[in-house]
């Protein structure tokens, strides 16, 4: 009987001694078990969003060089067709160190809470990319999705890159090298940055209530990939700097014809081609809604160059394959701050109305006002992008088939349209003209010489000839 009870003793200390171990090892296999639940939420990256933005960075710059290089090439006569080039080039190599120096950081740094200049230019906390290592990342349209913040930064470089290259298309011809390099820079820095800011600067979908954001950001302005940022800046900017410099020798006195439509052609198809990356790419995310943009890129202009076309059939007696490749781009322009918020047939509609407009804007309103924009830079990028920015309002609605943020109104987001516009268009002009007088007195003028402009800026200019012949 002793026996039983030490043994029933026995097995009862050793219960509560395994119990006092089990209860001593519970913190410790909490902690376990909550370490792949803490992994399972931290941040981290999507591969294929991250590869999808690495192939639409790449589309981008294919855009600028050669595309746009070679379509603006193309367009100019012979003996400056070298000229166009390097400009191109040269600005889209300058743009891109300005852009990792300071300019990123510019356009899309700032304090976490709203005050002073934030809602207009960032600051100088990026600067050199310094804080940014591999793991920095930046989030998505989609809380809690992230992509590599070094991955944003080479995206939005592209964007940089070819708005000011846009430019080179109405100063053509004509323009000191230098003084083009330098008015560009000027501009980049006064107004690329700053509206990029106020257009494309948040927190991103998890950033709490009461952060810091862009004016036009905060204003609700619709912009899905640069309506205003990039072509309404460039155009008008464009639109200034021709102006001020003056048209070319002869102009509207003796025809002025492209040297080789083969090669317009050719770098407007790459121009559509990568305008893909800059569109869906724009997106941030490889989803549904990229799908969408993607499609619209295909459908706007392609609507845009036979309006074009057919519009110039029936106005000047033939249907010219400059005038589709100009629709085309004119679709393209006019779709791009739309890209991911029309329906299908809304991209279509608004990419006929574009080719229309700036179809006049080139034949009708340019030889009304007599400014030599040489390769229609305001006609087509700065025309087809206020259209593109006010139709978006329109298309956006779901009756139409849009795909609009919450809180969608059609009157309200069209007077939003109407500010953006108006706000880039001052923004741009302002700054251009500053840049320009600036520039003419670095330069004690920033024309060529009328010997060095008869002879042509390839070897006025750069010493050498595109064609040996």
């Amino acid at each position: 009987m002793t026996n039983l009870k030490l043994s029933k003793l026995a097995g009862t200390v050793a219960g509560l001694t395994a119990i006092g171990t089990l209860a001593l090892a519970l913190p410790a296999l909490a902690q376990e078990a909550a370490a792949p639940i803490a992994e399972a939420v931290a941040p981290t990256v999507d591969k294929g969003d991250t590869t999808w933005m690495l192939i639409s960075t790449v589309l981008v710059i294919a855009m600028t060089v050669p595309g746009l290089a070679l379509f603006y090439g193309g367009l100019v006569r012979a003996k400056n067709m070298l000229s166009v080039l390097m400009q191109v080039f040269a600005g889209f190599c300058m743009i891109a160190l300005l852009w990792v120096i300071y300019g990123y950081s510019l356009a899309f740094a700032g304090p976490a809470t709203p005050g002073g200049l934030s809602a207009f230019i960032g600051d100088f906390s990026k600067l050199f990319l310094g804080p940014i290592t591999t793991d920095s990342l930046v989030e998505t349209f989609t809380a809690g999705v992230f992509i590599p913040e070094l991955t944003f930064v080479i995206f939005q470089l592209t964007f940089a890159a070819i708005t000011p290259a846009l430019i080179v298309g109405a100063i053509a011809e004509r323009m000191k090298f230098g003084a083009v390099m330098v008015f560009l820079a000027i501009w980049f820095t006064f107004s690329y940055l700053p509206i990029a800011h106020m257009v494309w600067w948040w927190g991103g979908p998890s950033a709490p209530a009461g952060t810091a954001a862009g004016y036009l950001f905060g204003l609700g302005a619709y912009d899905f990939a640069g309506g205003t940022v990039v072509h309404i800046n460039a155009g008008v900017a464009g639109l200034v700097a021709a102006i001020l410099l003056g048209p070319r020798k002869g102009f509207l006195k003796e025809p002025i014809p492209p040297h080789s439509l083969v090669m317009t052609f050719i770098g407007a198809c790459m121009l559509w081609v990568g305008w893909f990356g800059f569109n869906a790419g724009s997106n941030l995310e490889a989803n549904g809604l990229t799908a969408v943009a993607l499609l619209n890129t295909i459908t706007a202009p392609a609507a845009a160059a036979l309006a074009w076309a057919v519009a110039e059939k029936f106005t000047r007696g033939h249907a010219s394959l400059l005038g589709a490749a100009s629709g085309a781009v004119a679709g393209l322009v006019a779709i791009t701050p739309a890209a991911g918020y029309a329906g299908t047939m809304g991209a279509i509609a608004l990419g006929a109305v574009a080719g229309l407009v700036c179809l006049w804007a080139v034949v009708t309103l340019k030889p009304m006002f007599k400014y030599d924009d040489a390769l229609d830079v305001f006609g087509v990028h700065g025309v087809g992008g206020i259209v593109g920015a006010i139709g978006t309002a329109i298309v956006a609605a779901p009756e139409l088939g849009g795909h609009p943020l919450a809180g969608y109104a059609m009157g309200s987001q069209l007077w939003i349209q109407i500010q953006a516009v108006v706000i880039a268009v001052v923004w741009s002009a302002v700054v251009a003209t500053i840049a320009m007088f600036i520039v003419k007195a670095l330069f004690g003028g920033v024309r060529v010489s009328e010997s060095a402009e008869s002879d042509g800026l390839d070897i006025s200019s750069h010493g050498e000839h595109a064609y040996n012949d």
